[in-house]
């Protein structure tokens, strides 16, 4: 099994795992969109996407945004996506795909990172839990959409 940084080459691949993603939170699937989306970041280097294969197959992927903290100064990261394939899980997968992003976070000098998932994704809260993620009740968190 190996974790990196995925590039233009990996673009099918990433691309299938984000579709599934998507359709994960109740989006119509769409391949093309995921394909074209997943090409942009990569093409403009926006935001840092982690793979994991194993003989050949994507397993797996995280993307993370990077932000800053005016709080305490410093750059942080909001881990924006997170999946792993069906078949793939119970195997430390997600897991292992956060210990690369916290490489990220301490490489570039970051402060944090941060990520939000649905109420009613409890694998997930538990993975989070479980690595030292906290639930933040210091502060709301509100969304506009236009």
């Amino acid at each position: 099994m190996e974790i990196y940084q995925a590039s233009m080459e990996d673009l099918e691949g990433v691309s299938a795992l984000f579709n599934l993603y998507r359709v994960f939170y109740k989006q119509t699937p769409d391949l093309v969109a995921a394909g074209d989306y997943v090409k942009e970041r990569l093409d403009k280097k926006d935001s840092v996407i982690y793979v994991v294969k194993k003989e050949g197959k994507y397993l797996g992927f995280t993307q993370l945004y990077p932000t800053f903290s005016s709080i305490s100064m410093k750059r942080a990261w909001i881990l924006n996506d997170l999946y792993v394939d069906e078949e793939a899980r119970k195997q430390g997968i997600g897991e292992k795909l956060i210990d690369k992003a916290k490489e990220l976070v301490a490489d570039t000098g970051a402060v944090s990172i941060s990520l939000s998932t649905a109420p009613d994704n409890f694998s997930a809260q538990r993975l989070y839990e479980k690595i030292g993620f906290k639930r933040d009740e210091q502060f709301y968190h509100y969304e506009l959409s236009i």
